[in-house]
């Protein structure tokens, strides 16, 4: 084994160095405890943390964290071996087999249109290998976000039929979903039904999106971080006066507020 720079590394170490640390006489404690259960946490959040660097063009912080990413599939890979269920290559030869099976335009004579088509063509390829049994919303992981869980659902739906004609039918779906949800906490519903009517609404702004073509957790992303700039701004406005935004009069946080939104846009 070998990682002081005389040799190129390899995915082979890359497996080796895995496979040392769960060793159950000479491994690291910490990566021996593991289970798949436990690990799923830092494979989301290493997934996040992709996305993280791409939205900051980061180059150097994407090639980290793709590694980081990748350490992950190995270590799941890791434990399935140990259990018997697979090891690595199968992995890798599972997955080079889906991309060959389902990209027939590539790898065989079938003819795709164009990016949508091969959208289509691709739930077709899945709903094939699931088979007819089964709905049409199958296949949509529980444990996805609950925005882009929305935007799957509402996609799969779509392509069955089921689905409003054009965006303005959508609009009209959030304006009755926003006076349901008005009724309820005028009249002081439990925060049970609060809740469900509030998933209703932001189930029809997801959709929406989906009609605009617009990714709902990019689009909240972007929103995250102006609220960020402009609230840091109210705390500099706020410490420029002397004072800090729990103290500041709400009159005056709402002018800050203004004048953030028209320096940082």
């Amino acid at each position: 084994m070998s990682v002081d720079g005389s040799e190129q590394p390899t995915l082979d170490l890359l497996l080796e160095i895995m496979a040392r640390l769960r060793d159950r006489e000479t491994g690291c404690p910490w990566d021996i405890q593991q289970d798949f259960r436990t690990i799923a946490p830092y494979t989301l959040e290493e997934a996040y943390e992709v996305v993280d660097a791409i939205e900051r063009n980061n180059p150097a912080d994407l090639q980290d964290e793709l590694g980081d990413l990748l350490f992950q599939v190995v270590f799941h890979a890791q434990l399935a071996d140990e259990a018997g269920w697979f090891d690595f290559s199968g992995v890798v030869t599972g997955i080079c087999e889906k991309m060959i099976r389902r990209h027939p335009h590539v790898f065989g004579d079938e003819v795709i249109a164009d990016a949508d088509a091969q959208t289509h063509a691709w739930e077709n390829h899945k709903q094939q290998e699931r088979g007819s049994a089964g709905s049409v919303l199958d296949g949509v992981p529980l444990a996805l976000p609950a925005l882009t869980r929305a935007v799957k659902l509402g996609k799969k739906a779509a392509r069955v039929g089921f689905d409003w004609p054009d965006i303005n039918g959508v609009l009209a779906k959030v304006r009755e979903e926003l006076d349901e949800l008005h009724a309820e906490i005028q009249r002081d519903a439990a925060p049970g039904v609060v809740a469900a009517e509030a998933g209703d609404l932001l189930f029809a702004v997801v959709n929406i999106l989906r009609h605009a073509g617009i990714d709902p957790e990019s689009a909240l992303r972007l929103t995250n971080e102006k609220f960020t700039r402009r609230f840091h701004e109210v705390e500099r406005l706020c410490g420029e006066a002397g004072g800090e935004v729990a103290t500041t009069a709400a009159e005056i946080l709402d002018g800050y507020w203004t004048q953030a939104k028209k320096q940082l846009g």
